[in-house]
């Protein structure tokens, strides 16, 4: 980056953190009108700082002018050094959020604590950001975009993002004429929860012309070289995507099982092969069964044999649609929309579990409304000849007591467990918090079992080892929360949960008729675990179903 650009930025900065501060708004105009200054420069700065003739630019005042040549000297300026250690660490990233201004950055930071990027994320996924005076729910939905954007500047994305780059290019590629065959290899292939790199394969007519055709689109970054045949360009998801490119049919199945990987899964394989026609050749040629993509791991290498069948398990397995919100508590879409979208999907029958009473954030339901929606859910399954149970996602409070009395829990037909407070907790007091929920007759699903927030939030202190045996002890479901930010249970425990036999409920978790589309990513990622269609309770039919909800509790 140019001088020019990096003093742009640090001023716009510091004029962001005065304003965050309060500071005199004389002061601040000053450095927001100084940056634009700047920016409008037709001149070098550096041959104007070297003539000494920006004193003499109209808004480019003695203030503005040392913190400048301070910048300029060594990098840095003690004005701005002074504003960093009177704000909240990481509040920074939080104005890189486009449409957050000081103001309401300010607002958020008073009212939830906001301090960077993190803590925001969570305020948007819990819908506490709601409550503060100018933001509604399609604000958080624009805020996740923003922070998505953010990170993926680093060099990471979630799975859905990354999935919307892999529909485009391979649109792309099917287009160009030097194009044979090509597929998406490396993480993404293999179902990772997130993304550092982008890879595919491409078997080409000529790998000159495919190089044209590709350059007419996209920046290239790299061309091929003679040690190996790699390109890479820019696109919009800030991943340079690499496409490995061969000329003959053998080249391209070695390159897509050898980049498919994991490192772990093939580093003890031989790949070479004469006249070699499709992956599976290279699985015979060392003695192996064919394994998916997504289980080519090192979780599967060291998983018991009774546990290493491939996962049989698809879309078109799942009948019942599982933890989903309305607008009776935070959701976007109405009960009638969700269930209608539901039975488009070609689901047999849903479960609604909106928020409980605690989640007073997310206007969960109180006993009152309890009835109210009860009354709507009977009529709507009439109406709509589709059967709906209704359910809720209650909150586990500190002592790992669920937020109602036993009386209101025994009027629902299906209850999520979840934790969506205090994470503080040490290891052994949240361990112990979870399993005395699980131990609830009522509880039928652990929700989101760690709490994690992918590229946001770590899981808060537990032993998740202690929990599966619980949830199996007791015959509860232990979700596989299917939002991409969270795909949590970790794929990486789900062996150990099919050897302890639990079952497993695969949720979006949708707020909108858009998130049920999630429901895919759940699936990717429990299928690096071998899950099995007889391991997941939304495969059940809707009479497995009911014999599942009731059998520790007799429901209505």
């Amino acid at each position: 980056m140019s001088l020019k650009k990096d003093l742009i930025n640090h001023i716009e900065e510091m004029a962001n953190l005065m304003d965050f501060l309060g500071e005199n708004k004389f002061k601040v105009s000053a450095f927001k009108n100084g940056s634009n200054t700047i920016r409008q420069l037709t001149t070098d700065i550096e041959v104007m700082i070297a003539e000494d003739s920006l004193k003499e630019v109209k808004g480019i005042g003695k203030g503005l002018l040392t913190v400048i040549m301070e910048y300029f000297d060594h990098g840095y300026s003690s004005e701005h050094e002074r504003l960093l250690e009177e704000v909240p660490k990481g509040i920074t990233e939080v104005f890189k959020v486009r449409g957050l201004g000081a103001k309401k950055i300010k607002s958020l930071y008073d009212e939830l604590k906001i301090r960077n990027l993190e803590d925001l994320e969570v305020a948007c996924k819990d819908r506490k950001i709601i409550n503060v005076k100018g933001f509604t729910a399609n604000t958080v939905e624009k805020i996740l975009a923003e922070i998505e954007r953010i990170r993926s500047a680093k060099g990471y994305i979630h799975l859905h993002r990354a999935d919307k780059v892999v529909k485009i290019l391979s649109d792309i590629l099917a287009e160009l004429d030097s194009v044979i065959q090509y597929s998406v290899s490396g993480d993404f292939r293999r179902g990772m929860e997130i993304i550092s790199e982008l890879i595919f394969c491409c078997h080409v007519s000529n790998k000159i012309t495919f190089e044209e055709e590709l350059a007419k689109l996209f920046p290239i970054k790299t061309l091929t070289d003679s040690s190996e045949n790699v390109i890479e360009f820019e696109f919009d998801s800030k991943i340079s995507p690499k496409i490995f490119i061969s000329e003959n049919e053998s080249e391209y199945f070695r390159n897509l099982f050898r980049t498919t990987g994991s490192n772990e899964f093939i580093e003890d394989l031989v790949f070479e092969k004469e006249d070699l026609a499709s992956e599976e050749e290279l699985f015979e040629l060392n003695n192996m069964r064919v394994i998916i993509p997504e289980m080519r791991e090192k979780e599967y290498l060291d998983a018991p044999e009774h546990l290493r069948d491939n996962s049989n398990l698809t879309f078109d397995n799942f009948k019942g649609l599982m933890h989903f919100h309305t607008t009776y508590s935070d959701g976007l879409n109405t009960l009638e929309e969700m269930v209608v979208e539901a039975k488009n999907l070609g689901f047999s029958y849903a479960a609604v579990c909106d928020h409980s009473k605690t989640a007073f954030y997310a206007n969960g339901l109180s006993e009152k409304r309890i009835l109210l929606q009860k009354k709507e859910i009977e009529e709507l399954s009439s109406s709509l000849d589709f059967t709906i149970f209704q359910g809720i996602e209650s909150d586990i409070l500190n002592d790992g007591s669920l937020d109602y009395e036993d009386e209101v829990l025994k009027m629902f037909d299906f209850i999520v467990a979840s934790i969506h407070s205090n994470f503080s907790m040490d290891e052994a007091k949240m361990t112990s918090r979870i399993i005395k929920a699980i131990e609830n007759p009522y509880t039928d699903v652990l929700g989101h079992p760690t709490g994690r927030l992918l590229l946001s939030r770590d899981p808060f202190p537990h032993n998740i080892h202690k929990i599966i045996d619980a949830c199996a002890a007791n015959n509860v479901a232990i979700e596989l929360n299917a939002n991409p930010h969270r795909l949590d249970l970790d794929w990486r425990h789900i062996y150990y949960a099919r050897g302890k036999g639990c079952k497993f409920s695969i949720n979006a978790d949708a707020h909108s008729t858009e998130g049920l589309i999630d429901h895919k990513y759940g699936i990717k990622v429990a299928r690096k675990g071998g899950m099995q269609v007889l391991d997941v309770i939304n495969c059940y039919d809707k009479t497995m179903f009911i014999e599942f909800i009731n059998r520790k509790v007799k429901r209505n």
